[in-house]
């Protein structure tokens, strides 16, 4: 059976929502063929959190890694895509009930938030679902090195930090802003790879699947 590439990044756009206060992503011409000009040739500026990104240990850790410094067979590889319907926070509770593939380190979670992609006119949404501190926690305890959420952020809008800081101290890669709409529960290979950039905290990545 042939092998099937599923593409779960968002488009980036200028109406793309983005997380309150950032400036998103401003997409200029600047050459365009014509009379005065032989090429076509853009101007992009982007909030690095904005799209389908990583986060690295340095988004919230004083002196962590930066993402040109994760392992690259950290963000290519086995996932489990997990579903978690009817919940607004992911704790341990919900986690306990997923039949975890034996030596799983990549988990996607696909939740509720999926419906949100479906709008015509994209607006950030406040209520989300995403993963407590507790979550964090018990995935760290499992040895996961990276988890996706299909929304904005792995936590909560008015939760505190705790569940960056946990994972991203244990140096869990995290992937927000994904679009897990076409994707079924189970077994992919991953690859999310942020371009390769020195000193930041998080990056845009083009991240798709493989079905096995």
């Amino acid at each position: 059976m042939d092998k099937k590439i599923i593409d779960i990044s968002v488009s980036i756009n200028e109406k793309l929502p983005v997380w309150p206060g950032s400036p998103g992503a401003e997409i200029k011409t600047l050459m365009k063929i014509g009379p005065e000009s032989v090429a076509n040739v853009s101007h992009i500026s982007i909030e690095s959190h904005t799209g389908t990104h990583i986060d690295a240990p340095l988004h919230f850790i004083k002196e962590g890694h930066t993402t040109a410094e994760i392992a690259l067979s950290t963000l290519i590889g086995t996932c489990q895509v997990v579903h978690i319907p009817h919940v607004k926070s992911i704790g341990p509770d919900e986690l306990k009930k997923i039949p975890f593939e034996k030596g799983i380190k990549r988990i996607l979670l696909k939740t509720d938030n999926q419906h949100l992609w479906d709008k015509k006119e994209y607006t950030f949404e406040e209520d989300y679902c995403a993963l407590n501190a507790e979550g964090a926690q018990y995935l760290v305890d499992k040895g996961i090195e990276l988890v996706g959420i299909d929304y904005l952020s792995i936590q909560r809008f008015h939760d505190p930090i705790d569940t960056h800081v946990i994972l991203l101290k244990n140096d869990v890669v995290i992937l927000e802003t994904i679009d897990l709409r076409s994707v079924e529960a189970g077994i992919y290979r991953l690859i999310c790879l942020p371009l390769k950039i020195e000193g930041i905290e998080g990056c845009p990545v083009r991240a798709i699947l493989e079905t096995i």
